[in-house]
């Protein structure tokens, strides 16, 4: 089984960009989906992207369609969520996630978590 360490949050403005990053340990990366999500203060955990097993499909919540970009590199065993066009209600705790076989929105489906990157976007 992975195991999931988030990276690359931090402070931006909006309009701004940062890129997460989420390092699975193990050979069996390419045998997994991924998926980010995110927790905004006093909120549920909600679905934001994911990838399949090769990278060919993506799916995106209708919030962030068009500003975030999921992708990912099985050679070096991480998983990427690029976002542009930052707003303040994108504040959260994003989370990167895995799951045998194939991706989902449902964070049911995700079996290992990563331990959380706070991003915070200020007005």
């Amino acid at each position: 089984q992975v195991q999931l360490v988030d990276s690359g949050g931090g402070l931006v403005q909006a309009g701004g960009s940062l890129r997460l990053s989420c390092a699975a340990s193990g050979r069996t990366f390419s045998t997994y989906a991924m998926g980010w999500f995110r927790q905004a203060p006093g909120k549920g955990r909600e679905f934001v992207a994911s990838v399949s097993l090769n990278g060919a499909i993506t799916r995106y919540a209708d919030s962030v369609k068009g500003r975030f970009t999921i992708s990912r590199d099985n050679a070096k065993n991480a998983v990427y969520l690029q976002m542009s066009s930052l707003k303040p209600e994108d504040t959260a705790v994003y989370y990167c996630a895995a799951r045998r076989g194939a991706s989902t929105i449902r964070q049911s489906d995700y079996t290992t978590w990563g331990q959380g990157t706070q991003v915070t976007v200020s007005s």
